[in-house]
C-alpha cells in the first residue's frame, strides 16, 4: 500500500468526500492552509453554466477588469503602424509589429497574453485566424482587442483585465489573483469575475443558469462554493 505525505493526510482529514459546499472566506482558508509553502499559487474560479454554446444565442464571453488585477505579467502584442505603433509601445505593449509579426505568429512565436490590432491592421491579421483562433487570441472588437485606442488596450492588458469564454462543457473559467493577495483583494476579484459571469447571461440560457462553483489554487483541491455567495445566481 503507497504510504500517504503529510499533505495527502491532511487533505483526506480536511476534506472527507469533498461534497460539502463552502462559503467563499472559508474556502479560501483551506487553500491558504493547504497550498505550496514553495511559490505563489494562482487562485481559480469556475462555473459550471446551463448553457449550451454551441448554440449562438447561448455563448458567453466578454471580457471584465479584477480590481485587484491578476499578480501576472500578461506579455502583449500589438498589431499597428506608424503613431499608433508608437502608441503602443510607449503604453508597455512587449512586441509590436506589422507583417513581420504576422510571420513570425505564422512561424510558431505565440507565447503571449493578449493580441491587440488597430482596425486598419485587420487585413493582415485576418490571416492568422487558424493560428490565434484555437488559442483564444485572435483580436475582436467586441472585446475591445481591435481598437484605435491601443494605449488603453493595452493598458487595461497590463493592468488586471482577464477575457473569459465558456467551453463546451458549459464551464467558464479564469484565475482571480494569488494566494500572496490579501483576503479582501481575493474576494473583490473573486465578486466582480463571477458578477460579470452573472451579467453576460445569454437570451438563449434556460434554467438554472449558475449550476456549481469551484475554488481551487494551482496546487491544491476544487472547493465547492455555495451558490448562494453570488449574487444573481
Amino acid at each position: 500500500m503507497t504510504k500517504q505525505t503529510k499533505k495527502q493526510k491532511l487533505l483526506a482529514e480536511k476534506l472527507g468526500d469533498n461534497q460539502q459546499h463552502y462559503g467563499f472566506d472559508e474556502a479560501l482558508a483551506m487553500l491558504r492552509e493547504l497550498g505550496s509553502k514553495k511559490f505563489d499559487e494562482t487562485v481559480e474560479v469556475a462555473m459550471n453554466l446551463g448553457v449550451d454554446p454551441r448554440h449562438a444565442d447561448q455563448m458567453v464571453r466578454g471580457m471584465i477588469t479584477l480590481p485587484s488585477g491578476t499578480g501576472k505579467d500578461v506579455k502583449v502584442a500589438v498589431f499597428a503602424r506608424g503613431d499608433k505603433a508608437e502608441e503602443a509601445k510607449a503604453a508597455g505593449a512587449d512586441v509590436v509589429g506589422a507583417e513581420d509579426l504576422m510571420e513570425d505568429m505564422q512561424n510558431g512565436n505565440l507565447d503571449y497574453g493578449r493580441v491587440i490590432a488597430t482596425p486598419d491592421m485587420m487585413g493582415v491579421v485576418g490571416r492568422l485566424g487558424k493560428v490565434l483562433g484555437p488559442k483564444g487570441l485572435m483580436p475582436n472588437p467586441k472585446l475591445g482587442t481591435v481598437t484605435p485606442n491601443v494605449t488603453e488596450a493595452v493598458k487595461a492588458a497590463k493592468g488586471g483585465q482577464v477575457e473569459f469564454r465558456v467551453e463546451k462543457a458549459g464551464i467558464v473559467h479564469s484565475g482571480i489573483g494569488k494566494l500572496s493577495f490579501s483576503d479582501e483583494a481575493l474576494k473583490e476579484n473573486f465578486k466582480a469575475f463571477t458578477d460579470a459571469i452573472v451579467k453576460a447571461k445569454p437570451s438563449g440560457a434556460k434554467g438554472k443558469y449558475v449550476r456549481k462553483i469551484a475554488l481551487t489554487s494551482t496546487m491544491g483541491p476544487g472547493l465547492k462554493i455555495d451558490t448562494a455567495d453570488v449574487e444573481g445566481a
